[in-house]
């Protein structure tokens, strides 16, 4: 279908700043609500419980919200995603009692808070071909990760410094109104309506349409082994960002200094890598641009594994080179996606990727965790290495995936 892009620019950059607002205020919010149950219970199964609650929604209801992603106005999806998120988070400043909040309510509204995400990351993933020409999405997807990365960088310090002077009612608020003003930026947008395939007032069979989706994944070759190939990817790579720390503190015997370190040369790295694909724009055949990306991580991950323990300056440019390579993957692999899915499949397409995806993770953690405590943690990042390395290999063997963006 032709799709008149009508100022694009002004459209994609008034929805960016919304969510670049929304996303920083969101990541405040997450770093306090996991202080603070640190700071309450002391206790990691816990801390374990929180990363389940914002993994599995995403995980199991992805496989069915496409079906409402590509049914009804996506626009009008968003914004009720935002509000719903909103909403919960709200949950936490009425049920406070002195400032103190139950465990229990944090695990739900986090629970809450990523139902709504499992509606709002596909929606926005299958509404950007809507707005940005082809040939800009990948260039768009940099941009998209720069905000990211900066998010990364400047959330956890914003939010220790406000989680020390603030109640945590406020810092609540302020996610609210982050979340308001993505609502606002979504709604004076201009979003042109996708095609559906389905009447909208005809009757919903989830079953049947999630089906639809699958099997549409499965009838565009190399498609499928892509998604695949990216689901292992995210296996060994899921457990890493939590063993930066104890690599650094354990492996290297530093400090607490010497964690934040490595999480804020890896946040800087993904920063450059995102300029640059954004400015460079990836190779012509995307898949290219993953595989590059794959290698990249695999020489930095088995690099770590090979370090003497006092190495940690050689550490910090690893976790730095981690970063840079972590873009021409993520900025790149949902173009790819979008560009080859006709419009009123795509939101079931990149939820039931996601779905893949977050549904993996869970069990990474929990091997990881059994690597580590067995072997050492620095055992990972060998076997991550060689994973993503043979990832980057399957890429490139097979001729249907090779030549699938060509």
């Amino acid at each position: 279908m032709e799709i008149t892009y009508y100022n694009w620019k002004k459209t994609f950059y008034t929805i960016w700043v919304g969510q670049a607002i929304s996303q920083l205020t969101s990541s405040i919010l997450q770093f306090a609500m996991i202080w603070y149950l640190t700071d309450i219970t002391r206790s990691g199964i816990v801390l374990s419980l929180s990363v389940m609650m914002a993994f599995l929604p995403q995980g199991i209801l992805g496989f069915f919200t496409g079906v409402y992603i590509d049914r009804f106005d996506r626009k009008k999806i968003m914004i009720f995603a935002d509000l719903f998120i909103a909403a919960v988070s709200l949950l936490l400043v009425f049920v406070s009692v002195d400032g103190t909040i139950p465990p229990v309510i944090i695990l739900l509204v986090l629970f809450c808070r990523a139902v709504g995400t499992a509606f709002h990351e596909p929606t926005l993933g299958a509404v950007t071909p809507q707005i940005v020409p082809e040939s800009e999405l990948t260039r768009c997807a940099g941009y998209t990760q720069s905000l990211e990365s900066v998010s990364m960088i400047i959330s956890p310090a914003v939010a220790a410094i406000l989680y020390a002077s603030w109640k945590m009612n406020y810092i609540v608020m302020l996610d609210v109104v982050g979340a308001v003003a993505a609502v606002i930026m979504v709604m004076i947008a201009r979003i042109p309506k996708q095609r559906i395939q389905h009447d909208k007032d005809s009757k919903i069979h989830l079953i049947q349409e999630s089906r639809e989706g699958f099997q549409i994944i499965r009838q565009e070759k190399g498609v499928l082994g892509i998604v695949l190939i990216t689901s292992l990817y995210s296996m060994a790579m899921m457990p890493i960002s939590a063993l930066f720390p104890l690599m650094s503190m354990e492996y290297f015997g530093g400090t607490s200094t010497y964690a934040s370190i490595v999480e804020t040369l890896f946040s800087v790295g993904y920063l450059v890598g995102a300029l640059i694909l954004a400015k460079w724009g990836g190779t012509k055949n995307r898949v290219y641009t993953i595989a590059l990306s794959y290698f990249m991580m695999s020489i930095a991950l088995i690099g770590t594994f090979l370090l003497p323990r006092t190495a940690f300056l050689v550490f910090v440019f690893f976790a730095w080179v981690m970063g840079v390579s972590g873009p021409f993957y993520w900025g790149t692999y949902t173009p790819l996606l979008q560009t080859h899915f006709r419009e009123e499949y795509l939101g079931r397409v990149l939820s039931i990727t996601n779905s893949i995806r977050f549904i993996i993770g869970p069990i990474a953690l929990v091997l990881s965790g059994f690597v580590a405590d067995t072997w050492g943690d620095e055992k990972w990042f060998l076997i991550g290495g060689i994973t993503v390395f043979i990832c980057g290999i399957l890429l490139l063997a097979n001729r249907r995936i090779r030549e699938y963006d060509r």
